[in-house]
């Protein structure tokens, strides 16, 4: 197609002007337009109905303008967005700001008869079919430029929030960043921590988050020194989510904190979690994932108080607390090497009756002291209960 021929003042009116004078009269009848066919204009406030108005009429005068330049194909203008307001993003979306822009362009095409004398329509409207691809395009570089700093914005303040709980922070303002995020009302949190893969951080952030998502679940991620740390929510079972999630992590452990009602008490969960990575390179046959709880021991062999008052209270006090003799069996068994006969015979019982206890023991707090893994939790659990009996009864004696 050739360069369409630059309007005549006969045209026009007289004079190029008075085809720009026109603008404002079709900015109008536009606005008119859009009232009768889009029922969100006539949702929005009397100032953003206003915007959405000027930007009609900015649009028009533009196309009108270049038109009477004499159409430069390599000037297309398409800016009819440049003076919009950044927040102007955030009150109409993109297919609302599209069928602005259809609007304003469809009441051009039809006010080209009297725009123009009749051997220049065409030229016109070749003009006006340039103009709003171009506009189209405005409109949507406008979106994406909105969307990435919302991007950036959501990223940092995610980061922010994930931190806020590694802290146990669970305050005002952590309230106010979760619910802009949306997870003021998520339940069945669990924090997952584990080593972040090589490469740059933000992919491999964004990877977790969008793997989560695709198994219906919430999460917020952040990088954490060399550490990736994920706040899962909407979890029924962490480690089973975990467990689908760890090709997201790089080499090492990737362990999981309990799960929390919500998110202002995932407090405990990071701290667990954390604690949790750290002590995992302990237990070399680990499984991955593997639960916070699961690591209780080796937790507190890294002076974790919390794990140490767990261990001592969901074993040693039961075992002692218990009508049978469960606690003097299962240290006898432990310092004889696991051997059956020989504890018995250090407790002259009948080796069946050993080993009714044992069984006793395993159902009580579910560790087999059969099973090396467990013995070795029980001999640090019963060493922990001991040292606390100890230090309680000098106290007591002072």
């Amino acid at each position: 197609m050739c360069t369409p021929p630059a309007p005549s003042s006969a045209a026009t009116g007289g004079a190029p002007e008075g085809l720009r004078r026109r603008a404002g009269a079709l900015a109008t009848r536009a606005t008119k337009r859009m009232e009768t066919e889009h029922g969100w204009y006539r949702t929005l406030l009397p100032d953003e109905r206003s915007w959405v108005s000027l930007l009609a009429q900015a649009g028009i005068n533009e196309l009108l303008s270049w038109y009477v330049d004499g159409s430069p194909r390599g000037a297309v203008p398409g800016q009819m967005f440049a003076a919009a307001p950044k927040s102007l993003a955030q009150t109409i979306s993109l297919r609302h700001a599209l069928d602005l822009t259809r609007t304003a362009i469809a009441t051009v095409e039809d006010a080209v008869p009297e725009l123009v004398g009749e051997h220049e329509q065409a030229a016109l409207r070749e003009a006006v079919l340039l103009y709003s691809r171009e506009a189209a395009f405005a409109a949507a570089e406008l979106y994406a430029r909105a969307a990435e700093r919302r991007g950036r914005w959501d990223a940092r303040l995610e980061s922010l929030v994930v931190h806020a709980v590694v802290r146990g922070e669970a305050d005002d303002t952590l309230a106010s960043r979760a619910a802009e995020l949306g997870w003021e009302d998520v339940t069945g949190v669990a924090v997952v921590v584990g080593m972040l893969p090589e490469g740059e951080s933000g992919p491999a952030l964004a990877a977790l988050r969008e793997g989560a998502l695709r198994l219906g679940r919430e999460a917020l991620t952040a990088a954490q020194g060399p550490r990736l740390v994920c706040i899962l929510g909407d979890a029924q079972d962490p480690l089973e989510d975990a467990a689908r999630l760890t090709a997201y992590f790089g080499t090492g452990p990737v362990v999981v904190g309990p799960r929390v009602p919500h998110l202002f008490a995932a407090g405990r969960s990071a701290r667990a979690a954390l604690s949790g990575c750290d002590a995992a390179r302990a237990w070399a046959t680990a499984p991955r994932p593997v639960a916070a709880d699961e690591l209780l021991a080796e937790r507190a062999l890294l002076g974790e108080q919390p794990a140490r008052r767990m261990l001592v209270d969901r074993v040693y006090k039961v075992l002692r607390d218990h009508p049978s003799a469960l606690l003097e069996t299962a240290q006898a068994y432990l310092d004889n090497g696991t051997v059956l006969e020989a504890t018995a015979r250090e407790l002259f019982l009948h080796p069946n009756t050993v080993r009714y206890r044992l069984r006793r023991v395993a159902d009580t707090v579910g560790l087999d002291p059969h099973v090396p893994r467990d013995a070795w939790v029980l001999q640090v659990a019963l060493a922990l209960g001991r040292i606390g009996d100890h230090n309680r009864s000098w106290r007591d004696a002072r």
